[in-house]
């Protein structure tokens, strides 16, 4: 395991996680879920352990890093009312905002992108996304809407995708609602879901159990997909 991932822990990455995180303001807590007793769980270590080398290349405030990193394991009997609450049923879990921006498997390879942008956006209190998406989904938002947006590591394109349904769930929220989740899965730890989709190419983008775009589809074209999608039931 250790030889595997090495060239995840180098200082060169932890240089690179400096530089990418420098711009963070304000505390962001981010919990990660796994199953220490799960022989199966082969990226749950990893996971862990990347996460907390992120939050050490963060930056510090009064000492603290602004990375609060949050470890929930399902062998432990008092983490499993997290596990409730957030609505965890797969592991390793990397979770932000209440679980509504989560990546269901390793946040690995390119993904290592968008997650660390993630972090710095909501640092920023700014998801990125245009004043006509953010007033879209303030007054038009109202139903329930899970995206999943399945990926692999080795894909360059993902990191985007995944981004954009982040920063809509983390508007969402912000408006007051918290009504849509976010879910990047990993297409090769979850190949029950890849199948499910029939996917062929990522980023492939459900909304609401349907696969509405396959590659990264413009901002524009996902929030109108988002809103005929929307439903009434969580």
């Amino acid at each position: 395991m250790e030889e595997e991932f090495a060239e995840l822990f180098t200082d060169e990455v932890k240089q690179a996680l400096q530089d990418a995180l420098k711009d963070m303001k304000n505390l962001v807590d981010v919990y990660v879920f796994i199953n220490s007793l799960d022989e199966h769980c082969h990226y749950c270590d990893v996971t862990k352990r990347f996460l907390e080398f992120m939050s050490a290349a963060a930056p510090k405030k009064d000492g603290k890093s602004l990375l609060q990193i949050h470890v929930l394991d399902k062998a432990d009997q008092n983490d499993l009312q997290v596990f409730k609450e957030f609505n965890i049923e797969r592991v390793p879990t990397v979770a932000f905002v209440k679980g509504y921006i989560r990546w269901t498997g390793a946040p690995l390879g390119e993904e290592i992108r968008a997650l660390v942008e993630t972090a710095v956006r909501l640092s920023l209190n700014e998801s990125g996304l245009s004043q006509e998406t953010i007033n879209a989904i303030k007054e038009k938002l109202n139903g329930f809407v899970k995206i999943e947006t399945v990926v692999t590591p080795s894909c360059p394109y993902c990191p985007y995708a995944a981004l954009m349904a982040h920063m809509v769930a983390y508007e969402a929220c912000k408006a007051g609602k918290c009504n849509v989740l976010s879910d990047v899965v990993e297409a090769y730890e979850n190949q029950d879901i890849a199948e499910k989709y029939q996917v062929m190419s990522v980023p492939s983008v459900a909304i609401n159990g349907s696969v509405e775009f396959i590659g990264v589809p413009t901002e524009e074209n996902f929030i109108a997909s988002i809103l005929e999608k929307q439903n009434q039931k969580a």
